[in-house]
């Protein structure tokens, strides 16, 4: 399985720095969660390692090769707000979109793709959803949606950015338990993240940010008091740990 490598990726909107020099390597078949405060640049990263914005400087590699030029083995599911829920589509055809990289230029999706489709609807528990529009699912569900159209995409990778928000805990446990799953199966899979109670127990390793690189790795080697500190500042993370999150020590 191959890496994501990020080199000096800085990033700034409208003058003022988003991320700045990030230097970092995505471990492949590992459940990653990307966390820090609200505007540390979490999505930026996200968007940044997938060329979705325009950069100041930086690099991306998956493996040795550019991102660019193995960009349909990775999926994105943006935040739910970026999507138009108006757009008349059904569930089977959101999900038939996930095929699209592996057609040649005004192919479209065939009995073999819808199929596949069908198969990844499955996959998720959501087969009896398939002729309703999107407008129809709650927040879970629709996450569920677009991991469905992650797998029709036979994405090796799976980013996501921030999935659980405005969804209830059972949806979250239904979805965390599905990307758990899809990691033992050999996925990679990064979720921007803001709940600090949940780190320890849904990821393998973290990243945390504030405008920069603050650290990365393992939960357990990574995920301490000292490095919260300088992410979030020492009287912030002493309120955390008060509250019950769970630093390593």
């Amino acid at each position: 399985m191959k890496t994501i490598r990020v080199e000096n990726l800085s990033v700034a909107y409208r003058g003022k720095i988003a991320l700045q020099h990030v230097n970092l390597e995505l471990s492949a078949g590992k459940l990653t969660g990307i966390v820090g405060p609200n505007g540390a640049g979490k999505s930026t990263l996200m968007k940044g390692i997938l060329q979705l914005i325009k950069t100041q400087s930086g690099k991306i590699f998956y493996g040795e090769e550019p991102i660019n030029n193995q960009r349909q083995k990775i999926a994105y599911v943006e935040q739910r707000q970026d999507i138009d829920l108006s757009f008349p589509i059904d569930v089977l055809g959101v999900v038939v979109f996930g095929t699209y990289p592996h057609l040649k230029i005004f192919q479209r999706p065939g009995k073999q793709e819808k199929k596949l489709a069908a198969e990844c609807l499955e996959k998720v528990g959501l087969s009896e959803f398939s002729d309703r529009q999107i407008s129809e699912l709650s927040g879970g569900q629709l996450q569920r949606v677009f991991i469905a159209r992650a797998l029709a995409q036979q994405a090796e990778w799976i980013l996501l950015d921030e999935p659980f928000a405005g969804i209830d805990a059972t949806s979250e446990k239904i979805i965390i338990d599905l990307l758990k799953e899809l990691r033992d199966e050999g996925k990679s899979i990064v979720i921007v993240h803001h709940d600090l109670h949940k780190v320890t127990d849904y990821f393998d390793e973290v990243i945390l940010l504030n405008k920069g690189l603050i650290a990365s790795g393992p939960v357990a080697q990574t995920y301490t008091t000292k490095n919260m500190e300088k992410t979030y500042g020492s009287e912030i993370a002493q309120t955390m740990r008060v509250g019950g999150v769970d630093f390593a020590t």
